[in-house]
């Protein structure tokens, strides 16, 4: 069992019950020392991809419940581009007072560090883990009109013509995640970089990318209505909403397993009792009906994890990536 495959099993398995703890326990016991009169005034979400994208809606659906909850405003804010380092620079320059909070993913939070020559932020160093959202598989699509009716259709011809087919990219994970597929499949193909999840399917719908690896969520829609294939699902079970879409292992490729996922981090010099109450804040939302129902309506795993929980999350993938960066000789950025 790959150490990629231990990890997400590892989510899945705590999931249920650092969940139910969380529904378990008071406000008050859960916040620890946290500030219980924060937040006091709106709160910024900032979020590295634009409205629509499967972070945006996690970090909404929080900012409703969290609200609420706290009895101010929470602010969504989008600022794609550039892999996510535009939102994290907006984050680090406000005040580290918890009032900015960075509703991240695998590209901010741990992809980056290693795609980057010069990153201008170390994901570890400047920012306090708070909790993992959720994790969730891809897709691997085309559009409905491609050639490809498999994986293997697309994969023999990706063999035929070394870096003639390209694929679209909503972040540098994307990215990472198509060159961990090459490499297994011993192909090459070539990336076409997005904003965001939205352009992407966009870009494979259009035809004007062969195919793309995206988050299942977000595309579930789009193949139901015909408008795009999918090819495989990344899990080793079949999507409950694509029961006819094939599992990688099922498509021929059962090491590629890739996951996306959501996590929310606070300035590194955010006060710790500042970043407890956040935690708080975050566990009690995951209880909300409304919250627990958009998961469960998208099959998608709710983990709520804890902080250290989220920074060990961080540290596996950077070294798995790492390795995957110098074997597949993917050029640094």
């Amino acid at each position: 069992m790959t150490e990629h495959i231990r990890t997400r099993r590892r989510f899945l398995h705590a999931a249920a019950a650092i969940a139910g703890t969380a529904a378990g326990l008071p406000l008050a016991a859960l916040a620890a020392k946290g500030n219980s009169a924060f937040p006091e005034r709106p709160v910024r979400f900032i979020v590295p991809f634009p409205a629509g994208t499967g972070t945006d809606t996690v970090a909404r659906l929080f900012a409703k419940a969290i609200g609420d909850l706290a009895g101010q405003s929470v602010v969504v804010e989008n600022k794609p581009g550039a892999n996510g380092i535009i939102a994290v620079r907006a984050v680090l320059s406000a005040p580290a007072d918890g009032y900015t909070v960075l509703l991240g993913s695998n590209s901010t939070l741990s992809t980056n560090a290693v795609v980057y020559r010069n990153l201008p932020y170390d994901p570890l160093a400047d920012f306090s883990p708070i909790t993992l959202l959720s994790s969730g598989p891809c897709v691997i699509v085309v559009s409905a009109k491609s050639p490809y009716h498999t994986l293997a259709d697309l994969l023999a011809d990706a063999r035929k013509r070394p870096n003639g087919l390209n694929y679209g990219a909503g972040s540098i994970g994307y990215t990472i995640f198509v060159e961990w597929m090459d490499e297994l499949a011993g192909v090459k193909t070539t990336s076409v970089p997005y904003k965001g999840a939205n352009e992407v399917l966009n870009g494979v719908m259009t035809g004007d990318v062969d195919f793309a690896v995206t988050d299942a969520t977000v595309a579930v829609e789009l193949v139901k209505a015909g408008k795009i294939r999918a090819l495989a699902y990344t899990s080793t079970r079949r999507m409950q909403l694509l029961p006819n879409v094939p599992t990688v292992a099922e498509a021929g490729l059962p090491a590629f397993q890739p996951v996306n996922w959501v996590a929310v981090a606070v300035p590194a010099k955010t006060p710790v009792e500042i970043a407890a109450r956040w935690h708080a804040l975050f566990a009690r939302a995951g209880t909300a009906p409304e919250v627990r129902d958009y998961f469960a309506r998208n099959a998608l795993p709710l983990i709520l994890s804890t902080p250290a929980e989220l920074r060990q999350v961080q540290k596996d993938e950077m070294q798995r990536w790492k390795r995957l960066a110098s074997t597949a000789n993917i050029p640094l950025q």
